[in-house]
């Protein structure tokens, strides 16, 4: 399906509706507790929250045996319009007892002053037609369909919205599961065309750009949660992320995405950077998290002007080069792109590398702060030095070719030995194993720079090279930034070694792609106040 295309449409805002200021979509707060009391004290903290309304998931009550007591209690008792939902184990919910009474709660809570009710689409059809035109003006019926497999084609998500209208629903709700990414431009899709309000959500990792880029594409609402872990269905974001991560009432039909592709990707600090900078500059994008399995069906699927830049991180460094129209000369000679960018005019995409820029500047600064630059006015502190890259990859690329330019002896140590020496031929270095790392000092006060993932969150105890072996260096240069401090670095830390954290180079490459999305000038100091909290 040549869903980019279809994504060009996304300026009607769909059937979402209503006013054109921002973006009118909902952010609900699923309510999952065992006693009605416990229901209502997290009502309260939703509301704190910012949220616009609730779910009661009536399933989750330990006891519901006074339904009408219990039932006015929460409607009257709620602080925010509420939605129930009292969802079976057939629908991926808790309740195993008998239907008709599941569906006489629902129209109790109708009768009651509920503002909304969910009811699934395989029971309807016959729940709506016995209500018999006794329907109170006020209550809007959702009809869901969830689907914990996959995400259909458009024609089958068509026929299934057709379905769902067909039953006399208020407001059409599908939830799908994103098995890849561009699974989720399918519901974007429908939810641009929905002549209905219409929930569409992709459940998942791999789904949750359905969750923040709904208020873009007409979504009715969207599902935030209190505390981490505590979901009611998989990859719901925190409601104080949609609103202070991704500024999410300020997302509107025209807003641009921008986001980092990689796998793993939530570990990544990026869309707390580039919101943040977006925000202070009122610049109009979104940054998000795109876990991406297959770069170019990624960049094909999502190929309109609305998806305008990306950052790429492992493992897709070397394929960007690939996928992109054009290649600056210098990503083209590391053979790795870490910054997309799509040219408004024609769609094309420009590939740079913005990693080395970063990551070498860092490492000079390091070591003339700690004494072991050369005193030359023109050179740089880099020049004759012997510079030990671990890692052949993407990063590792970058930063062997910056070390070169400087004028550094550079040596590629690697866990393959071949492609270490592949890389090493290509810019003139030598190679060696990662296992030979540990007895390799030709001589004292080298740099070592790991380009690896070794020793990332969440295998804080890892590190690539033995504790002894570091006391040759004069600085080391870890290009991992979660934990801000490795096992790597601490340990070169007491060999009296310099170091540099990952987040230096993290920094450095981000006011370049900044300003390459932005055409505005990087935020340099709140750069680095966002990342201080971290």
């Amino acid at each position: 399906m040549d869903s980019g295309n279809v994504l060009l449409a996304s300026g009607s805002m769909g059937g979402g509706g209503g006013a054109q200021l921002k973006n009118p979509t909902l952010i609900c707060v699923p309510i999952m507790a065992d006693t009605v009391d416990e229901m209502l004290v997290k009502v309260g903290q939703a509301k704190s929250a910012s949220a616009d309304l609730v779910e009661i998931r009536l399933d989750y009550l330990r006891s519901f045996v006074d339904p009408r007591g219990d039932l006015a209690a929460l409607v009257n008792g709620s602080s925010l319009p509420t939605l129930f939902t009292y969802r079976p184990r057939w629908e991926g919910g808790q309740y195993e007892g008998d239907e008709s009474k599941r569906l006489d709660a629902l129209k109790l809570a109708m009768d009651l002053g509920a503002d909304y009710i969910d009811v699934e689409l395989q029971v309807a059809g016959d729940f709506i037609g016995s209500l018999h035109g006794s329907r109170t003006s006020k209550c809007k019926v959702i009809v869901s369909s969830h689907n914990y497999e996959c995400t259909p084609s458009v024609e089958d998500l068509g026929d299934l919205v057709a379905r769902i209208q067909a039953t006399g629903a208020d407001i059409v709700k599908i939830a799908t599961t994103a098995l890849d990414i561009t699974d989720v431009a399918r519901m974007f899709q429908i939810m641009v065309h929905s002549q209905v309000p219409f929930i569409g959500l992709v459940m998942g990792e791999r789904g949750l750009i359905s969750r923040v880029l709904c208020a873009k594409f007409g979504g009715y609402l969207t599902f935030g949660i209190l505390e981490s872990g505590v979901v009611s269905a998989p990859g719901q974001p925190l409601v104080k992320d949609l609103l202070d991560l991704y500024n999410f009432r300020q997302i509107s039909a025209d807003t641009k995405v921008f986001g980092i592709i990689g796998r793993p990707v939530g570990h990544s600090k990026s869309p707390v950077l580039y919101n943040e900078a977006f925000k202070s500059a009122g610049f109009n994008g979104v940054y998000v998290h795109l876990l991406v399995d297959d770069l170019a069906r990624f960049l094909q699927t999502y190929s309109s002007p609305d998806f305008a830049g990306f950052s790429c991180t492992i493992p897709h460094k070397e394929d960007a080069v690939k996928c992109c129209d054009e290649v600056d000369p210098v990503a083209k000679s590391i053979g790795a792109v870490n910054c997309i960018v799509r040219r408004e005019s024609d769609g094309k995409l420009f590939g740079f590398n913005t990693d080395y820029v970063g990551a070498i500047s860092a490492i000079e600064e390091g070591l003339q702060a700690s004494g072991n630059g050369s005193s030359s006015l023109s050179g740089s502190p880099l020049a004759g030095k012997l510079f030990v890259v671990i890692g052949a990859g993407g990063a590792g690329k970058a930063l062997a070719y910056g070390a070169k330019e400087k004028g550094a002896k550079v040596v590629i140590a690697n866990r393959t030995y071949d492609r270490a020496k592949e890389l090493a031929d290509t810019i003139g270095g030598e190679a060696i194993s990662l296992a030979d790392l540990e007895n390799f000092h030709p001589e004292t006060g080298m740099i070592l720079a790991n380009t690896t993932s070794i020793g990332m969150h969440p295998k804080v105890d890892e590190t690539p090279v033995p504790k002894h072996a570091l006391k040759h260096y004069a600085l080391v240069f870890d290009a991992v930034y979660t934990p801000k401090i490795t096992r790597l670095l601490k340990e070169a830390e007491e060999f009296g070694a310099a170091t540099v954290s990952g987040l230096e180079m993290f920094i450095g490459q981000a006011y370049d792609q900044f300003e390459r999305f932005t055409g505005l000038p990087a935020p340099k100091e709140l750069f680095r106040k966002t990342l201080s909290k971290y």
